[in-house]
């Protein structure tokens, strides 16, 4: 089922092969590992690699493991949905990320038009500290990014919709490193930082339209400086 892998990470490519099994179906939700001395025989690793293995396994949310009984894969979550997201970004390279990008285009306009409508007070504090914090962060790459993650989730819990923060994190966390590559771009950070003060114009004035037009004209930058990053 799996293939000897030859690394000195070994773990990692363990790892990766079984999220795949995962990904593809091949492993469901109760489905029960091998034991650890046949994962170490089919992988053609030491029993140490594999402990490794299902260490990062379980902190990805992927499986459980119960002494005495076994290690399980469990039921989907937001971070393992996430994780497998990602090995399917990773599998399709440049086109998944360009596809993640595409459903944000769909999505988060129609997320911001709610949230100019059923914002609560503290989803719109919480906007304008993450917008404050990326005005104060524009030569700080990670800070300004986490900010940016920061205002992106508070839009999605001004829709009031339970469903949406869950959505709007697996997909807008999963473009973190997409993100630092588009901040390496001239003048990135300083054009998203432009969008996301009009986008919160529109929700302080509960303007739904115009906060669905200023998301749509903040992704389509963000699209264009995802294509000049791919030349970088």
């Amino acid at each position: 089922m799996y293939s000897p892998v030859h690394t000195a990470r070994l773990y990692e490519q363990i790892v990766e092969q079984i999220e795949a099994s995962i990904l593809k179906g091949e492993l469901k939700p109760g489905d029960k590992l091998p034991a650890e001395r046949e994962l170490a025989e089919q992988f053609g690793v030491s029993r140490t690699a594999i402990r490794e293995a299902v260490k990062a396994l379980t902190q990805k949310g992927l499986v459980e493991a119960y002494p005495g009984r076994g290690t399980f894969v469990i039921n989907s979550t937001p971070q393992a949905v996430r994780h497998s997201l990602d090995l399917l970004v990773k599998f399709d390279g440049n086109e998944g990320t360009r596809s993640l990008v595409e459903v944000r285009e769909i999505l988060e306009p129609e997320i911001a038009a709610l949230a100019a409508s059923r914002a609560k007070e503290e989803q719109i504090n919480a906007m304008q500290e993450a917008v404050e914090l990326m005005d104060a962060s524009l030569e700080d790459i990670d800070a300004f990014i986490e900010a940016d993650l920061d205002f992106h989730f508070a839009l999605a819990e001004g829709t009031q919709n339970v469903l949406i923060p869950t959505l709007t994190d697996t997909l807008v966390v999963l473009l973190r490193e997409q993100r630092k590559q588009i901040a390496l771009v001239k003048g990135g950070m300083v054009r998203a930082q432009e969008h996301h003060k009009k986008i919160l114009a529109a929700i302080l004035s509960r303007d739904a339209e115009v906060a669905r037009q200023a998301m749509r004209a903040h992704l389509e930058q963000i699209h264009i400086d995802s294509e000049l990053s791919l030349s970088l």
